[in-house]
């Protein structure tokens, strides 16, 4: 399991942690007077897709407007795609060749 996303809120947090999938576990820790909560499950695309992270939603839409040959910005699909080399890294995933 990683750490795959912080959250004030706890609400906000087990509202997450239901969307995962597989092995997961929310702690919360306290900083002074302010309490967050870590999100730790399985680093997978179908999991950060689920919390919207590194704008994954926004990326389906523009591959899919690209696959149709459609215009699509695509200097946000480059930074998107920029962003997700990092999370990969990060994460230790491969990045899926329809998504390039």
């Amino acid at each position: 399991m990683k750490l795959l996303n912080t959250y004030e809120d706890r609400d906000e947090a087990e509202k997450a942690e239901s969307l995962i999938t597989g092995e997961k576990r929310l702690a919360s820790e306290r900083d002074g007077t302010e309490t967050i909560y870590n999100l730790f499950g399985e680093a997978t695309w179908g999991n950060l897709y689920k919390l919207s992270m590194f704008n994954l939603p926004e990326l389906q839409k523009l591959v899919e407007l690209k696959n149709k040959n459609l215009p699509y910005d695509q200097s946000r699909y480059k930074e998107i795609i920029s962003m997700l080399r990092y999370a990969a890294k990060t994460f230790e995933l491969k990045i899926p060749d329809h998504w390039l």
